[in-house]
């Protein structure tokens, strides 16, 4: 076969890499480690233009021989890397020498990929750090195929060395060398379909060994896969983010208020592009205490570069605070990200901000919100928990239940760092490297952490609808920028609509109320609808549990608060008589923005009968978008009542338990007591007596005024003046018959006080007895009792 013409017509661009062509008569090695991790292309595009032809029947087991002539520079080359995927090695281009006429290529080294050695002292590496250094392949292998040029346009062998200084590659691993990892033209058109539909390349590559019948069959590694589909949305992105602009411009003109910024020249795109709709701005204006920035769209299974910012409206739905395309994810991007959203949001920081678990996105927030608390959220952590420890699911079926009532269902920080301890010593996962950087983290995923912070969620153990919902049922996996607009604006005419049919709900049907409570009543008449049903929820969880003192310092009241039979299961709830404030060791009302259960009950035990104002959050009512004030439904004369009542109410009981537990200590205080009351007695009947007086308006009593029946009760007035005076003295008269029973009570360890309080309506006698012999209901039953029943006490 000698001087016989091969006809290689082959075209393998890519695989030579960075052959400098410029030099005339030199040599120029490429350096093949530091060329970019990405295979051969080749195209089927038909002749003339790169279709290949490779060998065939008895030309398969050719060897280069000095001599063998080629019709092109390509086909030589071709020809060496069959022969090289033949024997199992790689191969490059080495050097090459031009022609001094015309600048024309003249001659060509191909060589073993392990030829030469590494120039460790080259100019671009020797001043500086490598952080991740490559791993050393050349050992001086003299392998080789040499071309050149003949006057005939035809390429001669002119050398060639068949021994290597190394182990050659057997057949199954021959895939993986870089010159023979090649992406055909049917493959590519695979990918690029699976690809539109929302596969990764993992899931590809399965799909393609499958329909190839092995890896070494597919011809490329998932590396070059991964990297092909990069390559191609990057491409795609170029486009795709110049239709955004246009998008965003065109917006921008129908509305000035409408807000977009580009990181860089939007000529020259090199970052983010953020967008806020006026309704997204308008939003954070009611909704903006809470913040979740969700990245989930970028993730592998949308393979969009969107993150939008929500939070939680007062019917608790998600709400949108703008959007972000994430075209750049370096820190210094997300700081210009955050800076633009605050910007846009007016400078208002929010008070917490929920996100992925990110170490840039972290960073950045810290640099942008250092006063906001972060959070990552709880349920992608325990969706990545499912990657990284899925073979300890497998292996203990009831670890991922522990685990899960490790972080959610402990009540206290001390108690969850014993139960993870104790849960890592049981399975034997002290050094798991997941677990010790979730668990490094765990002040800002860990709900005890939290637990003190505004994050208006109504339960802990359950999913917020704030987090990858916002654009659910519109942006799935298929989804790509060309149908992201459409998608976009459906969702937020949806959004709305659902807002809109709330608002109607609440303003225009009436829930149906569980209780006699007052409380109940005023909160439904505030609250939006979905808010009150979950208020409900806690009023009505009340009866299921006990109040009980526990403390006493004066200036707060501490009560232990827990289920029948369950004191070890007790919430402790400190009060403040004189301001109506309450604290809960369950901290629901920081995290959630509504009263616990526990609270509720020691506001029934010590007759709070309405929310006090400073609970009722204006962004869970159903004005919440409006410019009312909420101290403003004060003008409700009942509610004011019922308000001022339960404030003197309260700091009188006080104040009057206080007095009893000095005035019995001795028999000089019991006197002096006795004496103070017996002149408190008559100076309340006094002040009772010239209020009356003053409430008269020309000669008719308060009572007449009643006519309609709203005060049936008290129709006439001298009887009511009659009966209150009445009622005064006789109190005064058996006053020392009371005041001997508290010394009594008092000494036998029981809690007893008496005192008198009217008003110009009604007359109560206060006499409060706690003794656990006592039904429950008892002292509720005689703590306040009208006028009109007082008859209970004179018998």
């Amino acid at each position: 076969m000698e001087n016989e013409v091969l006809e290689f017509d082959i075209g393998l661009g890519g695989a030579s890499g960075g052959v400098d062509d410029d030099a005339v008569d030199i040599e120029h090695p490429v350096d093949d480690e530091d060329m970019p991790d990405t295979p051969t292309t080749v195209s089927f595009t038909g002749a003339g233009s790169g279709e290949i032809f490779l060998p065939e029947g008895d030309l398969l087991d050719l060897e280069p021989y000095e001599g063998m002539e080629f019709e092109s520079e390509e086909a030589a080359k071709a020809f060496y890397n069959s022969y090289a995927r033949r024997v199992g090695f790689s191969t490059r281009v080495s050097s090459s020498r031009r022609s001094r006429r015309d600048g024309a290529i003249i001659q060509r080294q191909f060589v073993c990929a392990k030829e030469g050695f590494r120039n460790l002292n080259e100019k671009r590496t020797k001043d500086r750090e490598i952080k991740r250094p490559r791993t050393i392949t050349r050992v001086g292998c003299k392998a080789s195929l040499s071309v050149k040029m003949q006057d005939s346009g035809k390429w001669v062998v002119s050398g060639f060395v068949r021994e290597h200084n190394h182990e050659l590659v057997p057949p199954d691993q021959v895939h993986c060398l870089r010159s023979h990892r090649q992406i055909s033209g049917p493959a590519k058109t695979l990918i690029d379909t699976l690809q539109a539909a929302g596969m990764g390349p993992r899931r590809i590559m399965s799909a393609l060994i499958k329909e190839y019948g092995g890896i070494s069959k597919v011809g490329f590694t998932e590396v070059d896969c991964r990297n092909y589909m990069r390559n191609n949305r990057q491409r795609s992105l170029e486009g795709d983010i110049q239709l955004l602009l246009d998008y965003l411009r065109q917006m921008h003109n129908d509305n000035p208020n409408f807000f977009y910024a580009v990181q860089g020249d939007e000529e020259q795109y090199t970052g983010n592009v953020f967008w806020a709709d006026p309704k997204a701005r308008t939003n954070y204006t009611y909704f903006g205490d809470t913040v979740t920035f969700d990245t989930t769209y970028r993730s592998n299974r949308y393979r969009l570069p969107f993150a939008p910012f929500t939070g939680v409206n007062h019917h608790g739905q998600p709400v949108l605070f703008g959007c972000a395309f994430l075209i750049n994810e370096t820190e210094a991007s997300f700081v210009w990200l955050f800076n633009t959203w605050l910007m846009a949001m007016s400078g208002r920081h929010p008070v917490s901000i929920t996100t992925d678990h990110d170490a840039v996105i972290r960073s950045a927030i810290m640099q942008v919100f250092p006063d906001t608390r972060h959070r990552f959220c709880k349920w992608h952590i325990f969706k990545k928990c499912q990657e990284k420890l899925s073979h300890v699911f497998l292996k203990h079926p009831n670890f991922e239940a522990e685990f899960h009532k490790c972080v959610n269902l402990t009540e206290s920080i001390e108690e969850f760092e014993s139960c993870w301890l104790s849960l890592l010593d049981r399975y034997d996962l002290q050094d798991h490297e997941w677990l010790q950087t979730i668990y490094s983290a765990r002040r800002q995923w860990v709900p005890v952490y939290l637990r003190d912070t505004f994050f208006a969620e109504m339960s802990i153990t359950q999913r917020s609808d704030s987090m990858n919902s916002y654009f659910d049922g519109y942006v799935n996996a298929s989804t790509n920028l060309n149908q992201f607009f459409k998608l976009y604006e459906k969702s937020l005419e949806s959004r709305n609509e659902k807002e809109v049919k709330a608002d109607y709900d609440t303003m225009n049907t009436s829930p149906v109320l569980k209780t006699p409570s007052p409380m109940e009543k005023q909160a439904s008449e505030l609250y939006t609808r979905k808010l009150f049903m979950r208020f409900q929820e806690e009023l009505v969880g009340t009866l299921t549990f006990m109040a009980s003192k526990a403390e006493d310092d004066g200036e707060n009241i501490t009560y232990q608060v827990a289920k029948f039979g369950e004191d070890h299961k007790a919430y402790y709830v400190k009060f403040n008589v004189l301001e109506m404030k309450a604290t809960c060791s369950c901290q629901m009302f920081e995290f959630s923005g509504l009263l616990c259960r526990h609270v509720l009950a020691v506001f029934r035990v010590t007759n709070v009968l309405t929310l006090p104002s400073h609970y009722i959050l204006k962004r869970w009512t159903r004005n919440a978008r409006s410019s009312v004030i909420l101290e403003e439904r004060s003008a409700d004369v009942y509610t004011n009542y019922l308000e001022s009542h339960t404030v003197r109410y309260n700091t009188l009981r006080h104040e009057a338990f206080k007095f009893v537990d000095e005035g019995c200590k001795s028999l000089d205080t019991y006197n002096a007591a006795v004496t103070a009351l017996q002149e408190a007695a008559k100076r309340v009947a006094l002040a009772t007596k010239n209020e009356r007086r003053g409430s008269t308006v020309n000669g008719r009593g308060r009572g007449e005024l009643a006519s309609n029946g709203s005060r049936a009760n008290y129709s006439s007035s001298n009887h009511l003046g009659s009966s209150i005076q009445h009622l005064s003295e006789c109190a005064t008269e058996r006053f020392h018959k009371y005041s001997k029973c508290l010394a009594f009570t008092s000494e036998t360890n029981s809690d007893a006080s008496v005192f008198l309080f009217h008003s110009q309506q009604s007359c109560w006698m206060i006499w409060t007895r706690r003794s656990k012999n006592l039904p429950m209901n008892w002292s509720m039953q005689i703590e306040s009792v009208k006028f009109t029943e007082l008859t209970y006490f004179q018998s």
